[in-house]
């Protein structure tokens, strides 16, 4: 299973970027969610967000609700990460992954083993 990112970049407090993730199986999305985690400079990998292909059911990370939507489009095998209200806090390299949506609500770094990973995109937020 092959995964590839896009989106990224520098952006002010306050700013937005969009992120995108393309899945390569189409059987993987018939069963798994697509999301993403990120890892801050001297911080562990944190899951952020989530979203099942196939029923549209979600996972956000408290620090980034009512900031982040994920939404997905099933006939692109294609996730999307719309970021807004961005902190400087969440200056990370954001990593696309597939796997199952529980698997983001329950997340510690020693769970890396049950996804596929893509490689990491890097968000720098300024103040």
């Amino acid at each position: 299973v092959q995964l590839q990112a896009s989106g990224g970049g520098l952006v002010q407090s306050g700013g937005f970027l969009q992120l995108s993730c393309v899945v390569s199986q189409s059987t993987v999305i018939d069963r798994y969610a697509i999301g993403w985690f990120r890892q801050a400079p001297g911080k562990e990998r944190e899951a952020v967000a989530g979203i099942m292909v196939s029923d549209g059911r979600t996972y956000y990370a408290g620090s980034v609700n009512n900031r982040f939507t994920i939404s997905r489009d099933r006939a692109k095998q294609t996730a999307y990460l719309q970021m807004n209200n961005l902190k400087p806090e969440d200056t990370a390299i954001h990593y696309c992954a597939t796997g199952f949506l529980v698997g983001w609500r329950n997340y510690t770094p020693k769970d890396n083993n049950q996804f596929y990973w893509g490689r990491g995109t890097e968000v720098t937020v300024s103040s």
